[in-house]
């Protein structure tokens, strides 16, 4: 892959400057945020439906539910942890339980928070949304998928919620694919295939092309709609040697998810890869992922203990 990716952040501030031409029911919510993601841009455009309510998450959901009731839909951004945990019951009662629709945006998904550290490093909220009846869940691998479900949560009824990172990533998708399926098979495998989400999936990538080359064949998988689990997943997952990998904490994640779905297959074998029973904490993301074990060579060696 030769294109260089678009920076997330801007992803999200184009869509929704664009968005606004044809859908004036679009209100845009930020906690103090708003330069970290450059749609502090979008004041002009949105006039009063945007608002920066500072350093107030819970507040911030809250007025999403009301002006959800009013008709309008929210889009709504802070990081993570704090578009996570830090509301949780407000995601839970005020959204989710009153069936009212609202697009949460989490940024800086797990090591992507960096410099950040700990306090601002989530590994935990996919576990928590999945939680949320009737949720939808995204977490998005590059530019071009994210702009795709952006446009998808257009169209959602009820509570959604994107995990992303804010920077650019490695790109997976050159632009003419489809993503309605909630899932993309990106290489075939025999017995054993890959699972992964977000950022490990340009880096699952890179791995089992190298070992393509030495003639294994695992296969691989971006699992992007996690929440509800795409049709048919089950199916090609069936009878197969499976590792999930993740950016998350290996409890609640796809991991989770994964063993969930074909829990009830004998023939079916998971193992799964993530944050281990650890907090986060400052570094930039090359170091973290081969800190937590998520580093290429660490991906390349569960798989080969797999095959051999």
């Amino acid at each position: 892959m030769t294109r260089n990716s678009k920076e997330m952040r801007h992803v999200y501030r184009d869509f929704l400057k664009e968005a606004n031409n044809t859908h004036k029911d679009l209100l845009v919510l930020e906690a103090d945020l708003s330069s970290s993601m450059s749609t502090n841009s979008l004041a002009a455009d949105f006039g009063k439906r945007y608002v920066n309510l500072g350093i107030m998450e819970a507040q911030m959901i809250g007025l999403a539910a009301g002006l959800s009731v009013k008709g309008f839909h929210p889009y709504v951004h802070t990081f993570g942890p704090f578009a996570s945990r830090r509301v949780f019951d407000q995601l839970f009662i005020s959204l989710g339980y009153a069936r009212l629709k609202a697009t949460i945006i989490g940024s800086d998904a797990g090591v992507t928070a960096e410099m950040n550290g700990g306090t601002h490093m989530p590994f935990e909220e996919l576990g928590l949304i999945r939680l949320i009846p009737n949720t939808t869940l995204y977490e998005v691998s590059d530019d071009i998928q994210f702009e795709a479900v952006l446009k998808e949560t257009l169209d959602l009824e009820g509570l959604s919620y994107i995990r992303t990172t804010r920077k650019s990533p490695k790109p997976v998708y050159k632009g003419h694919e489809d993503f309605k399926k909630g899932y993309i098979s990106l290489r075939q495998g025999q017995d054993i295939v890959v699972v992964a989400s977000g950022i490990m999936v340009a880096e699952a990538s890179e791995v089992v092309d190298r070992l393509a080359e030495e003639g294994f064949k695992v296969g691989l998988i971006d699992l992007f709609r996690i929440k509800p689990l795409p049709d048919g997943l089950r199916d090609e997952l069936k009878g197969k040697i499976i590792v999930t990998i993740e950016n998350h904490n290996r409890i609640g994640g796809i991991g989770s998810a994964i063993c969930e779905l074909m829990g009830d297959d004998a023939d079916t074998r998971v193992h799964r890869m993530g944050i281990d029973e650890s907090f986060g904490q400052v570094g930039k993301v090359d170091y973290l992922l081969q800190y937590y074990g998520l580093s290429q060579s660490a991906i390349s060696k569960k798989i080969r203990e797999l095959i051999e």
